[in-house]
């Protein structure tokens, strides 16, 4: 497949850009999907790609995700993602993110990048020597996990109250597909609202620490498919719900913070048919771009405004189940028709600014 045909097949996007700098080892790609609603927000996502093509397909699904996200939470700002080819824990130097940063910087604004996976707010602070249109900064909003972890928390609330007519998690099983910055602070936050945790990740050091702070249950990676629950939480990479795990997971909810967790659409589906509710991806882990957005305000960053915008999650994970149930659709079409009627309605306002 070529590279026109990837980009086609997932949905134009107004730009992508490759950066290649040999001698500062930075291999990357920027990919803008829409600016209807004002320049494009997403991270800087650092990982070890098996080939070019899949760094390509990650960027072009997060980045349009990202344009869905801003908008369904009601944000003055468009979809954009990066990503660098590289080892995060072994490749990073301080040349390589000036090399990362300069080529935001060419995009003039059009592309605001943070942390994602594979990069922190140190890696954000060596960018912002070469560009300005960096957020998430240590002086600033800084670490985003914890906001996402909030969000990913109170929207599990709300699909509870939705099956259940209570958010109360007391007592309730969830199992953590990742344990990372986002799941572990998810992790407290079940814990300490009295539910049964299970978790698990693909380094036994990250079990390690949430077995030990928060006394939660373990198992092995591919175990976490098994683990009879009331939520199960994807927390890792994309992909998580699929034709092999489906019939194995046992939850009636599926909530987490992953990016792409449906590794196609028809598996959300799928879990439609099953009766299973889906808290779409973008709609629920939105706490981290929530609170980075609110840097770029007018008024500047605030910690307290920024957790009163991410504890809305819950309503919107309601309003998207809503829509689901009467319109009788995928809970993943409800939300992309939410986010879209925004973007549309921003295009049409635009339009008619024109004319005049």
């Amino acid at each position: 497949m070529t590279v026109f045909e990837s980009i086609a097949r997932l949905g134009p996007h107004e730009q992508v850009v490759f950066a290649h700098d040999p001698p500062r080892r930075l291999r990357m790609i920027i990919a803008v999907h829409d600016t209807t609603l004002g320049p494009a927000l997403g991270g800087c996502r650092m990982w070890p790609y098996r080939t070019e093509e899949e760094a390509l397909e990650d960027v072009l699904r997060l980045s349009r995700a990202m344009t869905y996200k801003n908008s369904i939470h009601g944000l003055r700002l468009g979809g954009g993602k990066s990503v660098i080819i590289g080892d995060p824990r072994t490749d990073k130097t301080s040349d390589l993110f000036e090399a990362a940063g300069e080529a935001v910087e060419r995009l003039q604004g059009r592309y605001i990048t943070a942390e994602d996976v594979g990069t922190n707010a140190q890696d954000m602070v060596m960018m912002r020597n070469a560009t300005a249109y960096v957020a998430g900064l240590p002086q600033t909003s800084g670490d985003p996990s914890p906001f996402t972890a909030l969000g990913v928390f109170r929207g599990i609330q709300a699909c509870a109250q939705a099956l259940w007519g209570s958010s109360d998690l007391d007592g309730r099983r969830v199992a953590i597909q990742g344990v990372g910055s986002v799941g572990f602070h998810l992790a407290r936050h079940l814990v300490q609202a009295g539910a049964r945790v299970t978790v698990t990740d693909i380094r036994p050091e990250k079990i390690l620490r949430a077995v030990e702070q928060l006394g939660v249950d373990s198992v092995e990676p591919d175990a976490i498919f098994d683990v009879p629950c009331d939520v199960f939480s994807p927390c890792a990479l994309g992909g998580a719900i699929n034709d092999d795990t489906i019939p194995r997971i046992k939850a009636p909810i599926i909530a987490g913070a992953a990016n792409n967790q449906l590794a196609e659409p028809r598996h959300g589906d799928i879990l439609q048919q099953r009766g299973v509710i889906y808290a779409p991806d973008y709609v629920i882990n939105g706490g981290g771009v929530i609170n980075v957005a609110e840097e770029l305000t007018p008024e500047g960053y605030s910690a307290e405004r920024a957790r009163a915008k991410v504890e809305r999650i819950f309503d919107r994970v309601l309003e998207v189940i809503e829509l689901s149930r009467r319109r009788n659709i995928p809970t993943y079409r409800a939300a992309d028709e939410i986010a879209w009627q925004r973007v549309q309605d921003a295009r049409a306002a635009l339009k008619a600014h024109s004319r005049r």
